[in-house]
């Protein structure tokens, strides 16, 4: 009895041995893949770094061998959006996309001219507070995402709310009047601004209007979330409303899905939009 142990422990060891190689060929041929995918979608000349790609789906061998993959998820950061004045910086966004189950002629590798089969891409491009800044000319910016109604908090999963097209508060630094303090050299942010200026928060909706980010304060927010209470007189304070609204020039999205909604995430603001089964190449991204 002891030696029949013995063997059966032996063969289970080396079962599971021989698992753990398998995972971590899997493993190694799965981060492989997803390194060529993203040096394929490298290609496209709007991608300035190399994205952040995971393919979904297990064993990564047997989707290669068929061709034919779970989805993919790419997120790539840095790239440059238009319509920032040179004074203000570069202005730079986070292009992503979701693919549904695809397939690839040869899914041995992905090179920069294949063409992907998708069911279905969900693509977003999202900018933060420092690019909205810099759209806005509002050097101090802050974007947050307040809580359900009733619950304290910033708007984060703990309080059951990531992202919101109304209602979103933007809080920064403006001139008094709104009009004067444009120059980048001398924001109304700066401690040596020697004009009159205030720090507010406000209550902002998001849209897409003709396909582009469509930002319009409705009022001054006052809580519960963090926010900045300040007086502004009454003939200031459509144009104090005024300069934390505008319509962004129309931005880039993966593939060129159009922009469908607006919405905040988290600190962040978001284009969304989603298509049905289309075939897209990687250096078109």
């Amino acid at each position: 009895m002891p030696r029949i142990r013995k063997v059966l422990v032996i063969g289970v060891v080396a079962a599971l041995a021989a698992a753990g190689v398998a995972v971590g060929v899997d493993v190694e041929a799965a981060v492989h893949g997803e390194h060529q995918l993203s040096r394929a979608i490298a290609q496209s000349p709007r991608v300035t770094f190399d994205p952040e790609v995971t393919i979904a789906g297990f064993p990564f061998t047997a989707q290669s061998s068929a061709g034919h993959f779970a989805g993919a998820t790419i997120a790539a950061r840095g790239v440059e959006l238009p319509g920032c004045e040179s004074a203000r910086g570069v202005c730079r966004g986070e292009l992503g996309a979701a693919l549904g189950p695809f397939d690839v002629a040869d899914g041995s590798g992905f090179s920069a001219s294949d063409v992907l089969h998708t069911s279905s891409i969900s693509a977003y491009t999202r900018l933060d507070a420092v690019t909205l800044a810099r759209y806005l000319r509002i050097v101090d910016l802050t974007v947050s995402t307040p809580g359900p109604d009733g619950k304290a908090g910033a708007g984060g999963p703990q309080d059951g709310t990531v992202s919101r097209t109304g209602g979103v508060v933007f809080t920064g630094t403006v001139a008094l009047p709104p009009g004067d303090g444009l120059d980048p050299a001398d924001p109304p942010s700066a401690s040596a601004y020697a004009g009159a200026k205030v720090r507010v928060s406000v209550s902002v909706d998001l849209a897409v209007v003709d396909g582009a980010l469509d930002i319009r304060a409705t009022d001054f927010y006052t809580g519960p979330e963090r926010h900045v209470d300040a007086e502004i007189a009454p003939d200031l304070r459509t144009a104090v409303l005024d300069r934390f609204s505008m319509t962004l020039p129309r931005l880039p999205m993966a593939w060129d899905v159009p922009a469908e909604r607006a919405e905040s995430f988290g600190g962040d603001v978001q284009l969304v939009g989603d298509s049905g089964p289309a075939a897209v190449r990687p250096d078109r991204f």
